[in-house]
């Protein structure tokens, strides 16, 4: 995306507990980019900085549905969070935004865009992820704690099996399989997600793992490895589908910290048990258990 072009701004002024929350929602919403102004990441001189305690995030967007989409996703959570929609023509935002994708190192992977092969370490297990409309770049803090969860699994499971819910772009299946895991398998309802997801595995040169839009009523059998990053109310309603594709371990994020006892609740009411909890920030990654 080179040269003078349209867009459509989102803004959310929000405060900055709910800044990841809200980013989220937009790029769920299709976001092509984002644009977060806080106390970690000042506004450029010129730019309206947030007020004390709030963050300022943009979502960009090429298509007006997505933009309403995203709106309502936001009003939908902070009903009285101003939002602002405008029409904005960036040059160069192609370059801009790549500066805000970094690679993460996260035990044996590392994770980051296809313009940094050059410099990826040679000592780690790479992936390489397009950061299109598709979620897990690898970044955000949910996807790194649930690389590290897949990482300590494979480790003392090699050739374990692995289920994958709600992929987005695969990146989790893909470093289970890179890791020596057996039967992988992920799911997304989201016919642009699958797609990229198999456009992603086969620019890695990732084979032997099957990718769909099938629904969890669809996939036959237990897994060793269940994962779910996916936003906490989603998982409470998939919870009677999910439970019973667990066959060892589920580990699941997407949740904020105030939801977790409800999200736990739905799955420890269905059998499971709680094996630990990761807090990153606002994030939490749950690692529940079956006994016996």
């Amino acid at each position: 995306m080179t040269g003078a072009m349209a867009w459509l701004s989102v803004t959310v002024d929000v405060p900055e507990v709910e800044s990841e929350w809200i980013q989220t929602l937009l790029t769920e919403a299709g976001a092509s980019g984002l644009e977060v102004r806080d106390a970690a990441t000042p506004a450029l001189p010129g730019v309206r900085a947030p007020a004390k305690g709030d963050a300022v995030v943009i979502g960009y967007y090429d298509d007006q549905v997505d933009a309403d989409d995203a709106v309502a996703a936001v009003k939908a959570h902070l009903p009285n969070a101003p939002v602002v929609v405008e029409a904005v023509v960036e040059q160069d935002w192609s370059v801009s935004w790549r500066e805000r994708i970094k690679s993460v190192t996260v035990g044996r992977l590392w994770v980051g865009p296809p313009w940094e092969k050059a410099t990826a370490p040679a000592d780690k297990v790479c992936l390489f992820i397009e950061p299109k409309m598709a979620f897990g770049t690898g970044d955000h803090p949910t996807t790194s704690l649930c690389l590290a969860a897949v990482d300590a699994y494979l480790s003392a499971n090699p050739g374990c099996s692995v289920l994958d819910v709600g992929m987005g772009t695969g990146v989790l299946a893909f470093a289970a399989k890179k890791l020596g895991s057996g039967l992988t398998v992920g799911v997304d309802n989201d016919p642009i997600s699958v797609e990229l997801a198999k456009e992603c595995a086969e620019e890695n040169g990732i084979s032997g793992l099957e990718l769909s839009g099938k629904t969890l009523k669809e996939i036959g059998g237990t897994f060793d490895l269940v994962l779910a990053n996916i936003l906490a109310n989603t998982l409470i309603d998939l919870a009677p589908l999910i439970v019973p594709k667990v066959k060892q371990r589920l580990v699941m994020a997407g949740v904020l910290v105030h939801q977790a006892d409800e999200v736990k609740k739905a799955y420890v009411s269905r059998g499971l048990q709680s094996a630990g909890e990761v807090v990153e920030g606002e994030w939490i990654r749950i690692d529940m258990i079956r006994p016996g």
